[in-house]
């Protein structure tokens, strides 16, 4: 194979890449969210600086996606952090577990998620929409809610899925050190929220060293959602230099 050949790949294997070289439109994403109010000391030791946190707020997502072009369906489950950067208000995103390898793999070369495997799943039970996550054989987490009991506006639905997202991208170097070490921003734009609803919710978070969700204890339930959306990832850019001290360029 020759060098500009080479230098077309993303990923490898180079005869099978793991992941397709596209931009997934995602159609019918499904969310639970659950925030809730937690530790604020064990916040503050898991979100990275220059980020800030007003409260001490994390949002439980579960994303079921039915439909992604590259991928396939697959769902997803997660903690994001409500922070602030140089004055504006965003989430950290601070862990992501998902079924599909290849999302995986695109997720965290391409871009900066802190993605791993898990078991998640996404379903509606006895009039409950009910959200799971499990590392190998064990429960992780259980997040329930009232099954569209109430509408939710959609432009606060919008507003939700829509806030910048941060998150920290590493890249070790042979000497073992970090390569890169950057803070990078996206944000969805491409956004069509196709139903909305809220209601009564509970969520159970349960210790496990490989996927340490309940370090970030549950003190309280503050809100849930349930949308079903569309919509386009966009790319990320760096803003902060760890290896530099400073803003990227």
């Amino acid at each position: 194979m020759r060098t500009q050949d080479v230098r077309q790949r993303l990923t490898t294997p180079l005869s099978s890449p793991a992941y397709p070289p596209m931009v997934p439109r995602f159609t019918d994403r499904e969310y639970l969210n659950i925030v809730y109010r937690t530790d604020p000391d064990a916040l503050r030791a898991v979100v990275p600086e220059p980020l800030r946190i007003d409260e001490p707020l994390v949002r439980f997502e579960v994303m079921k996606m039915g439909d992604v072009s590259g991928y396939g369906p697959y769902t997803e489950a997660g903690q994001a952090i409500p922070v602030r950067f140089e004055g504006e208000r965003g989430e950290y995103l601070h862990a992501m577990y998902l079924d599909n390898f290849p999302a995986t793999a695109s997720g965290r070369e391409v871009a900066a998620y802190p993605k791993v495997i898990g078991s998640p799943s996404l379903y509606v039970d006895s009039g409950a929409v009910v959200g799971t996550l499990d590392h190998g054989s064990l429960r992780v987490a259980t997040a329930t809610m009232g099954y569209k009991h109430h509408e939710l506006d959609r432009a606060a639905a919008e507003a939700q899925i829509t806030v910048p997202t941060f998150m920290l991208k590493t890249i070790p170097g042979y000497d073992g050190l970090p390569r890169v070490q950057e803070l990078v921003r996206t944000r969805i734009t491409d956004l069509t929220v196709k139903g909305a609803w809220t209601g009564s919710a509970r969520l159970q978070l349960f210790q496990h060293a490989l996927a340490p969700l309940a370090d970030l204890p549950v003190l309280e339930v503050v809100s849930a959602s349930h949308i079903l959306t569309d919509l386009t990832l966009a790319g990320v850019e760096p803003v902060h230099d760890y290896l530099k001290g400073g803003a990227s360029s």
